[in-house]
């Protein structure tokens, strides 16, 4: 007994009995099928089953009738068909067939099912298993399986994996391709490239995309070391197999980590992006950078396994360097490179920040020092380019530098950053800017949309020296002022108490310079006093994890994105669902499991974020997707992830190791260790379960 070989182009079965034509279908449907093997009848113990174009038979009888032994493994609902030294093994509900224990494969177009507690298999999987051939009578309706029939060379897909062999080894990164024939090129059609444990039929996507017969590439983990059935798929927009092709092989990664952007003998004159080019993929990185001339040794913060790292080394690091990456696999296994010998010489830097050239200053900004090298003095110097004029800002040893202009620096101007280092004296290049210094004021301790709950301190600045202030409330609605403080002296420091101020408000400062009235901005603020809500939980934390496990998974087989990843997002921005957006004011739950900002299915509820103004960080109003129910936040934030910005990730979603990076460095979250809460999430809670796949 053994398998037929496989052809480079296979043959699509078709047909009530896979035979040519199909007359009988109604025939078949409505009358019994007798079955006969080598001349025995052996119909009263099973006879075939016509279901859904597809002829079964049970194999077990057929087999034994053959001469061969049968098992039956009823935990893990596996049928062995052994004779002499060839077998046959399959699993109930799996469309992968495997021969001569494990060394090649096939699929079949109909997985095995019990039917009447026997096991039934698609005839055509009779035939190629047990290598014999079959044949159809129509006077007596019987299938007829014959030793002495010679079998056609047959198989069920016009699909071929070309990429790899029967007994291959995956050592590392490695293409994936597949031949398949038109007839399989439909809209919406996608190739999946499925790495699966012999032993259960089950595994994960390793690539996937809808160019059915293009290239992909997997770049396997270390963790993946093993024998392994490699399937090449084809599926319908529905997510519903069509076709395709296995194979045997062992992934049995030999780590290869080296260091990419430099090269030995360089000489670095200033930034300098390095990377790793490594055959798996990591945990993450880190970059090992010695100074051969101190022997001190710097090991960089967690990185993007597939990311860019700028180094920028100060003039007093000049010297001789020796640069590695290290590939991290968890925190206790490592791969490093080689190291890269390299020459630091950067030449002396100096730039001045916080302006840019042709720009207009009608406002504080800060000026800042950029620099390679370290200085014992630092000052700002402002240059009138009418009179040539120049006038010190500030002077201190080092930092930058808050600079609000006033009426006597208006005009057109060049400003510079000079430094003392080692007794001698740097300039920057100037800058030449507009400055419009006209008398301001400035009012502090609130800022635009706030929501004050209870009472704030303000306070003024000016670029000019204000005679008295005052504080004034306006009604937003009627226009209506009030004066809160008046007479006060700069910094004009004051305690504002809203109550039974409700609702919505506009306040300013003003003040006098020289006779004239000068004011602030007015700021358009909230004075809220009553109840407010906070987050709730959605369910019970212990259910949470079972409860986004079931929307993840299901999200997974329509979008295709990693289920452990989405479990593991939804537990960060919920806190295992315990603290879900409401509506500050009214209490509705918004059922958002992503906090997403906008206007969802259910509208928008109110809570809180933050925002800065004039330096100060405060509270204010923020519109949160709300939903119906909590399914449809998930089918939205897949949506949201549909943006062109999130393309990158879109393209290893599958995976989530490097999707939880492609998310980082696409922007979704600020955190630099996002990627490694998610990873660790999913490694403690053996989240990659929920994203396991079969034929």
């Amino acid at each position: 007994m053994k398998k037929l070989k496989k052809k480079v182009l296979l043959l699509c079965m078709t047909g009530t009995l896979l035979f040519s034509g199909s007359p009988y279908r109604e025939v078949l449907a409505a009358e019994p099928i007798n079955l006969m093997v080598n001349g025995n009848n052996i119909t009263a113990l099973s006879s075939p089953i016509l279901e859904n174009d597809r002829t079964l038979v049970p194999i077990r009888f057929i087999s034994e009738e053959l001469g061969a032994k049968v098992y039956w493994d009823g935990v893990e609902r596996t049928v062995l068909v052994e004779d002499g030294t060839n077998s046959i093994s399959l699993k109930i509900g799996s469309q992968l067939v495997a021969y001569d224990n494990g060394t090649d494969y096939e699929i079949s177009d109909v997985a095995p099912k019990i039917i009447n507690d026997r096991t039934y298999v698609p005839l055509r999987l009779v035939s190629n298993a047990l290598d014999i051939g079959i044949d159809w009578d129509e006077s007596s309706r019987t299938v007829i399986i014959d030793s002495n029939i010679q079998p056609e060379d047959i198989n069920f897909f016009n699909v071929k994996l070309l990429s790899h062999e029967d007994g291959q080894v995956i050592n590392g990164r490695t293409n994936l391709q597949i031949g398949a024939s038109g007839e399989y090129m439909a809209d919406g059609n996608e190739v999946r490239f499925l790495l699966l444990d012999p032993s259960t039929s089950k595994g994960f996507i390793i690539a996937r995309g809808n160019d059915i017969n293009g290239n992909y590439t997997y770049l396997p983990k270390i963790k993946d070391k093993g024998d392994k059935i490699l399937v090449g798929a084809i599926y319908d927009k529905n997510g519903k197999f069509v076709a395709g092709d296995s194979v045997a092989v062992s992934v049995n990664v030999q780590p290869s980590v080296s260091l990419k952007g430099i090269y030995n003998g360089q000489v670095i004159t200033g930034t300098a992006s390095i990377g790793a080019d490594i055959n798996f993929f990591p945990r993450y990185i880190k970059y090992e950078i010695t100074n051969l001339d101190t022997g001190n040794v710097t090991l960089t913060d967690i990185q993007d396994p597939l990311g860019t790292y700028n180094w920028s080394p100060m003039i007093k690091e000049n010297g001789n360097y020796s640069i590695r990456v290290i590939a991290y696999e968890n925190d206790d296994i490592k791969y490093s490179s080689s190291p890269v010998n390299i020459q630091v010489a950067v030449e002396r830097s100096l730039a001045l920040g916080g302006v840019t050239e042709g720009s207009t200053i009608n406002k504080a900004v800060t000026l800042i020092a950029k620099r390679n090298f370290d200085v014992s003095e630092t000052q700002y110097l402002m240059k009138d380019v009418n009179t040539g004029e120049i006038k010190t800002l500030a002077t201190m040893p080092y930092g930058g530098y808050s600079w609000y202009p006033g009426p006597e620096d208006s005009g057109l101007k060049e400003l510079i950053v000079r430094v003392t280092a080692a007794g001698v004296v740097y300039d920057s290049e100037p800058i030449r800017v507009k400055v419009d210094g006209s008398p301001k004021l400035l009012l502090e301790g609130i800022g635009p949309k706030q929501v004050l709950t209870g009472e704030v301190k303000l306070k003024a600045s000016s670029n000019v020296k204000v005679d008295s202030v005052q504080y004034t409330l306006i009604n937003s609605k009627t226009g209506a002022k009030k004066v809160l403080a008046s007479n006060l002296a700069m910094p004009a420091e004051f305690t504002y108490n809203p109550a039974g101020q409700n609702g919505d408000w506009k306040i300013q400062v003003e003040g006098s310079y020289k006779g004239t009235k000068i004011s602030s901005e007015q700021i358009q603020f909230k004075v809220y006093l009553g109840q407010t809500h906070g987050p709730k939980p959605i369910i019970e934390k212990s259910k949470y994890l079972g409860f986004a496990s079931n929307l993840a998974r299901k999200s997974y087989e329509k979008t295709g994105m990693s289920a452990a990843l989405q479990t593991a997002q939804s537990i960060l921005e919920t806190g295992w669902g315990q603290s879900v957006p409401v509506d500050k004011y009214t209490g509705q739950i918004s059922n958002n499991l992503f906090g997403i900002k906008g206007v969802g299915s259910a509208g928008s509820v109110t809570s809180n974020t933050w925002e800065v103004y004039n330096g100060v960080t405060y509270r204010v109003d923020a519109e949160f997707r709300a939903y119906n129910e909590p399914g449809e936040s998930w089918a939205d934030h897949k949506e949201f992830l549909n943006k062109d910005r999130y393309a990158g990730f879109r393209d290893v979603m599958f995976d989530y190791s490097q999707g939880a990076w492609a998310l980082k460095r696409a922007g979704y979250a600020t955190d630099p260790e996002y990627p490694i809460k998610l990873m660790k999430l999913i490694e403690q809670y053996n989240l990659e379960e929920i994203d396991k796949v079969g034929l």
